[in-house]
C-alpha cells in the first residue's frame, strides 16, 4: 500500500515539474481507460477551459455571423428581385411545356414551380406577346392592302403601347386581386392554403404563352380558321388556370369555388376576345377608298372655259 502511494506521489511530482517547464502541456494518467463509444473525451488544460466546448462555441458564433451576413435584402433593392430571375433554360422550357399540356390532377405549381417561382418567364412571355400582337395587327392591314390596292394602310405604332399596357396589367393586376381574395378566404376557411403572390403571377404568366403562336396563326386570312385557333388556345390556357387553382379553392365552399373559377375563365375569355377584335378587326370604312361616282351638274352651272363645249350642250 505504501509503495503504491509513493509511486503515485512520484507521478504527481513529475507532472508538476513538467507543467512548470511547459505550461501549455496536458496531463494524462497511466490508468486512463478507453473512452466509451458515444462519449467525447475532454482534455482540461492549465487555464481550466474545455477545448471541445470552445470549438463548438466558435463554430456557432461563425454560423450566426454568416447567417447575419446572408440576410435577404429589402424589396426596394435590386438584389431582392435578382433571385427571381435566377433560372436556367431547361426550367423555363419545362414550365412552358407544363402550361401547354394541362392535365387533371397535374398541379402546375407542385410539379413545375416546386416552391421556386420566377419572374423571368412571365416577364418575357408578356413582352413577346405584346410585340407579336402589335406586329401581326399591322401585318394584317398590310396584307389586306396587297390583296386590295384600294385599301389605305398606315403604320399603327400605338398598338405596341396598347398591347403592352393590356398584357402587363392583366398579368399583374388579376393575379394580385386573386391572391388578395384567396388570402381573405383563408381567414374564413382555415384549411385553405393559398399560393404566394409570385406563384400566382407565374401561373398567369406561363398560361399566356399559348397565345403567342396563336396570334401568328391569325395572319391566315380565313375568319373561321382564326376563330378556331383562338378557341383552342383559350381552352388550353383556361384549363391550365383551372387545374392549377383547383387544389386551393376546393377546400372552400362549392359556391365560392364555382364563382371564383368562373370569374377566372371569364376574364381570360375577355382578354382573348378583346385582342382578337381590336388587333385583327375588320377594316373600318375610312380605310377603304370610296368608289367613283358619276356627278351630275346643274343646267345653269357655269363651267370653266377649259372644259369642252360638248359638256355644256348636255
Amino acid at each position: 500500500m505504501a509503495a503504491a502511494d509513493e509511486l503515485t506521489f512520484h507521478e504527481f511530482q513529475e507532472a508538476t515539474d513538467l507543467l512548470a517547464e511547459t505550461p501549455d502541456a496536458v496531463t494524462t494518467s497511466k490508468n486512463d481507460q478507453p473512452t466509451p463509444q458515444g462519449h467525447v473525451a475532454v482534455a482540461m488544460g492549465l487555464g481550466g477551459s474545455y477545448g471541445a466546448e470552445e470549438e463548438v462555441e466558435e463554430e456557432s458564433d461563425k454560423a450566426a455571423l454568416l447567417q447575419g451576413e446572408k440576410q435577404q435584402p429589402g424589396f426596394w433593392t435590386f438584389g431582392y428581385y435578382q433571385s427571381f430571375f435566377d433560372v436556367d433554360t431547361s426550367q423555363v422550357l419545362d414550365r412552358i411545356k407544363g402550361s401547354l399540356l394541362p392535365w387533371p390532377g397535374h398541379n402546375f405549381v407542385r410539379h413545375h414551380l416546386r416552391s421556386r417561382p420566377d419572374l423571368y418567364g412571365p416577364f418575357w412571355i408578356c413582352a413577346t406577346l405584346a410585340f407579336v400582337l402589335a406586329i401581326t395587327g399591322n401585318l394584317t392591314l398590310l396584307l389586306a392592302q396587297r390583296r386590295d390596292p384600294s385599301i389605305h394602310y398606315s403604320p399603327q405604332f400605338h398598338k405596341v403601347t396598347v398591347a403592352g399596357i393590356t398584357i402587363y396589367c392583366y398579368a399583374w393586376l388579376v393575379p394580385l386581386a386573386l391572391w388578395g381574395f384567396l388570402q381573405w378566404r383563408k381567414g374564413v376557411r382555415e384549411r385553405m392554403g393559398p399560393y404566394t403572390f409570385l406563384e400566382t403571377v407565374c401561373i398567369y404568366g406561363y398560361s399566356l404563352f399559348i397565345f403567342i403562336p396563336t396570334v401568328v396563326l391569325w395572319l391566315i386570312p380565313v375568319p373561321w380558321l382564326q376563330w378556331l385557333f383562338g378557341v383552342l388556345a383559350l381552352a388550353l390556357s383556361a384549363a391550365g388556370l383551372v387545374f392549377a387553382l383547383w387544389p386551393v379553392v376546393r377546400e372552400d365552399s362549392r359556391l365560392a369555388a364555382a364563382a371564383l373559377l368562373s370569374t377566372v375563365v371569364l376574364l381570360h375569355t375577355l382578354l382573348a376576345l378583346g385582342c382578337k377584335l381590336y388587333f385583327f378587326q375588320p377594316l373600318p370604312p375610312e380605310h377603304m377608298a370610296p368608289p367613283p361616282q358619276a356627278t351630275s351638274l346643274h343646267p345653269h352651272t357655269l363651267l370653266p372655259p377649259t372644259l369642252p363645249r360638248s359638256i355644256t350642250a348636255s
